[in-house]
């Protein structure tokens, strides 16, 4: 299951970028989402239902390092009989600076099966500095942290999550490639994504005018060949992320948006 529900995950990790600005908080315009909005999520094994997400940006303001941030919660968890095999209830979080969109903390609580891990990241945008801290599973207590020097202006997937809702992609050709790079656990990653241009897709939310984008995979022995992952986002202002679908060495399995809420624009549904 570690493998299947994080397919989650990769619609965030499409949109972990750095913003290249000298500046310690450059400003990003931004009118794609609001706070309050809650997006809902099913997860599929090919014609089963294994588990549902759920991404919420809360109500109000949070302040950190003096900043006013939103905060992000994305809940993960495995549903039906497969929940008696493989247990899966993930809450991931951050608290992403509202004019920059970088992560000022973000955080992990995984529980899949007997797998735990509790971790909280701390990002200085002054000293491009990342501290990152997990908990010991015999002691409860905090280990050691390890730090690492960070590209200016970095985001983990969260705040990389909101800085793709901001992106113009009528200025795309079809075809056209883009890298993504961002921070996740302990590592600095670069991926390159081909955009594929204008489609529509049908949710359990409905059906879509979308933007179609597809990540270039590494050999890696998850995922089944370049073309094994295939993203949609609703093109609309809301950039809404729609569906992901992925081919795996063990069988075919997709997340799509099954409801959505407090979104801030018009939605491109298509009725």
């Amino acid at each position: 299951m570690k493998k299947l529900l994080p397919l989650f995950i990769i619609l965030i990790l499409l949109s972990s970028f750095t913003s290249g600005d000298s500046d310690v908080y450059p400003v990003v315009p931004h009118d794609s989402f609001v706070r309050g909005e809650r997006l809902e999520y099913k997860v599929s094994f090919g014609i089963f239902a294994i588990g549902s997400a759920e991404m919420i940006i809360r109500d109000n303001f949070y302040r950190i390092n003096h900043r006013d941030c939103y905060k992000i919660d994305v809940y993960g968890k495995t549903t039906g009989m497969v929940d008696w095999i493989a247990k899966v209830d993930d809450h991931w979080g951050a608290y992403v600076d509202s004019a920059a969109l970088v992560p000022h903390i973000s955080y992990r609580n995984i529980k899949e099966g007997n797998y735990r891990k509790n971790e909280i990241i701390r990002f200085d945008h002054r000293t491009n500095l990342i501290e990152a801290k997990v908990i010991d599973k015999k002691t409860g207590d905090f280990k050691e942290p390890n730090y690492y020097a960070a590209p200016e202006n970095i985001r983990d997937m969260l705040a990389g999550y909101l800085y793709l809702r901001t992106i113009d992609f009528s200025k795309m050709k079809k075809g056209e490639v883009f890298t993504v790079k961002g921070f996740f656990e302990d590592t600095f990653y670069e991926l390159d994504v081909k955009y594929r241009g204008k489609d529509k897709i049908k949710t359990k939310a409905g059906k879509f005018h979308a933007i179609k984008l597809a990540p270039i995979m590494p050999n890696n022995e998850l995922f089944d060949g370049e073309d094994s992952i295939i993203a949609w986002i609703s093109d609309d202002k809301n950039k809404i992320p729609l569906k992901v679908e992925a081919k795996m060495f063990i069988g075919s399995t997709s997340v799509e948006l099954s409801g959505y809420h407090n979104v801030k624009n018009e939605v491109s549904i298509i009725k």
